[in-house]
């Protein structure tokens, strides 16, 4: 019933208070003559109220006290109202002071004034209060009310219990904030008392809790995943307050409310990185970008932003994405010239004209192709793209006299099982081979001078999965389980490396900056996840059970795909760098003298029909290349084949 009233007119409100504060004063004179009516001169005082009535009509039209809605009473309407009340006993002062100066009976004497202006004030706020708390009884009369505890006793815990009692649709019992604070522990706010978080798990037993609204920007993530561990395994909703950036004028609804994601969990500490050194590097430089339209080459984009560059070239073949980059980067308003190039990396012409209209400084070199299982059926792609693409834009940076060349490699390089992650490894090779070759190379003569020209800086960075990247298992994940299921795994005992994009091009940026050429820098992904517990989780999260609700499929395998991932993390094949989460490879040196091999295999994958013959000069090219559950499979029994056959005749 009480859901719809509808909203008083203003001016109903304009009168109720008028009439308030003649009560007020008609109080101040009682009290000043203690309560007894005889001694009140009553054309005195309704003189007094006449002059009373206009005084505070001026001042209510110009501070608009009445234009609040009463239910939503919050602190803004009781500033206002104690403006006017002040404003309206100063102005009733004055008067007084002009007729008693002017020889004429003091109008109001200065202690009804006072008492006054207290009981205004009260009565204004408190008919308000009275009535927001009514409505919000009424409201939920006889309704289920869920029980929440808000995580974080700090400004946007506050703001959150304001923005729940305040939503009609919530229908919502705060029963109590947690925070980490101990100097907080005890206090009450609003009524509801702040308890610590060692409490949380009796106080969320004891007062049968539905939800725990985290309302703590700086929650470190081990906390984040006991909270939400210790909430589903007691069928407690986990909500997550937005970010500061995202609120609206500072405030957020509670439809912004959302249920914990996955991402959330599996994020880590926040990384500390040079930015004094990047920024000397990059500050006023023109930048070139390739793949700058993927999850990856976008992030990177954003963060070199953070350092002023001169320019930075958007370099992708996609249409679409590129386009809503530039979109996203003209809505930031940078100083950035941020230029869009549409070209293929495969197209040798094009990224020369590229190169020659912007003589880049730095190459973030992020195009590639990466899904292992469609690189298996089309080989002759990933040779194209990553190996060959790869080589022209290296090729490139060392004539226009490119300063730095830092790569985006991945895991799938490390002993790979498929075509993908073996195109990249002789990406890898190539770029470390071209380092070495140019920084070994003869200085050239300027009439009797030798000079020594200025060589670029080759450097890979090397990485597992990123969440929320293009074709993500997690993105995957959330449709299959929005759809009713089955979420399909490949195994049951698969496990990858996930790190989130900005923190993987955080430390993109600080290796590049860091390194001297040549390297390989290894990142520090953390503890490899298991997909099926990932799954589960993830099931969990939606207020579903797993098995039950939402079914788990076992698909298989993958052609190229890997049970585990490596990323030669330990000590004995890397060296440590003076940031923790970034490692140099000890990588085996390439033997081959990489032009001519290439141009043999980029050959073959031009020809049609050559994808066995390429695959195997991949695996000439890269020894630790075994295939697993692919049709390449079939070149590795050959090899060994062979092996057998000729240690048999040697001995």
């Amino acid at each position: 019933m009480f859901k719809n009233i509808n909203i008083v007119p203003r001016w109903i409100i304009f009168v109720i208070d008028l009439g308030i504060c003649c009560f007020a004063l008609i109080f101040a004179y009682l009290i000043r003559v203690n309560l007894s009516i005889d001694a009140i001169d009553m054309r005195d005082l309704s003189g007094n109220l006449l002059i009373l009535v206009l005084i505070n009509s001026i001042v209510f039209i110009n501070f608009r006290t009445y234009a609040g809605i009463i239910r939503y009473t919050g602190v803004q309407d009781a500033l206002r109202i104690c403006y006017a009340t002040v404003m309206t006993t100063c102005v009733l002062f004055f008067i007084s002071l002009v007729a008693a100066n002017s020889g004429g009976a003091l109008v109001f004497s200065n202690v009804t004034l006072i008492i006054y202006a207290l009981f205004s004030f009260l009565f204004l706020i408190a008919y308000r209060v009275l009535i927001k708390y009514a409505f919000s009884y009424l409201r939920n009369y006889k309704m289920d009310r869920k029980n929440v505890i808000i995580y974080g006793a700090g400004e946007a815990g506050f703001a959150t219990k304001r923005v729940l009692e305040h939503d009609t649709t919530s229908n919502v019992s705060i029963v109590a904030f947690v925070d980490d604070d101990a100097r907080k522990v005890g206090k009450v706010v609003d009524g509801i008392r702040i308890h610590h978080t060692a409490d949380l798990q009796t106080l969320s037993l004891a007062q049968n809790i539905d939800e725990i609204i985290i309302a703590a920007f700086t929650l470190a993530p081990i906390k984040k995943n006991e909270l939400v561990d210790f909430s589903l395994d007691h069928d407690i909703k986990v909500l997550n307050v937005p970010p500061l950036d995202k609120w609206i004028n500072g405030q957020f609804s509670a439809r912004q409310l959302q249920a914990i994601k996955i991402e959330n969990l599996l994020e880590r500490e926040p990384i500390r990185i040079n930015n004094e050194e990047i920024a000397s590097q990059i500050s006023n430089k023109r930048i070139l970008v390739t793949g700058a339209a993927g999850s990856i080459g976008s992030e990177i984009v954003r963060q070199l932003l953070k350092f002023n560059p001169q320019t930075i070239v958007l370099c992708d073949q996609a249409e679409t994405p590129l386009h809503q980059l530039e979109l996203e980067l003209q809505d930031l308003k940078t100083g950035t010239n941020c230029v869009s190039f549409l070209g293929d990396v495969r197209n040798e012409k094009r990224m020369e004209e590229l190169f020659h209209l912007f003589e880049p400084h730095y190459v973030y070199h992020a195009a590639a192709y990466k899904h292992v299982p469609m690189m298996e059926l089309c080989p002759t792609e990933a040779i194209l793209t990553n190996v060959l693409g790869t080589k022209i834009i290296a090729d490139l940076s060392i004539k226009h006299h490119v300063q730095r060349f830092v790569m985006v490699s991945t895991d799938k390089a490390v002993n790979p099982t498929n075509v993908m992650g073996a195109s990249k490894r002789l990406a890898e090779a190539y770029v470390q081979q071209l380092h070495y070759k140019v920084n070994h190379s003869e200085p050239t003569t300027n009439g009797n001078q030798l000079v020594k020209q200025e060589v670029t800086k080759f450097i890979t960075t090397r990485f597992g999965n990123v969440l929320g990247s293009n074709g993500s298992v997690i993105i995957r994940f959330k449709e299959q389980i929005e759809k009713g299921g089955p979420v399909t795994v490949t195994h049951p005992n698969i496990t990858r490396f996930f790190m989130t994009i900005p923190e993987a091009c955080q430390l993109v940026l600080e290796a590049g900056s860091m390194g001297k050429g040549g390297e390989i820098f290894v990142f520090d992904m953390g503890k490899p996840v298991a997909i099926v517990e990932l799954a589960k989780k993830m099931i969990r999260l939606y207020g579903l059970v797993p098995g039950i609700d939402i079914e788990i499929k076992y698909s298989g395998l993958r052609p190229g795909e890997k049970l585990y991932e490596e990323l030669l993390t330990d000590s004995e094949n890397t060296v440590p760098t003076y940031h923790e989460k970034i490692m140099i490879a000890k990588v085996r040196q390439q033997m081959h003298d990489l032009q001519l091999h290439f141009e043999e295999l980029i050959e073959l994958a031009r020809q049609k029909q050559g994808s066995m013959a390429m695959v195997a000069k991949m695996k000439e090219l890269v020894p630790e290349f075994v295939s697993n559950n692919s049709v390449f499979e079939s070149l590795d029994k050959k090899e060994s084949a062979a092996s057998v056959v000729s240690i048999s005749k040697v001995s």
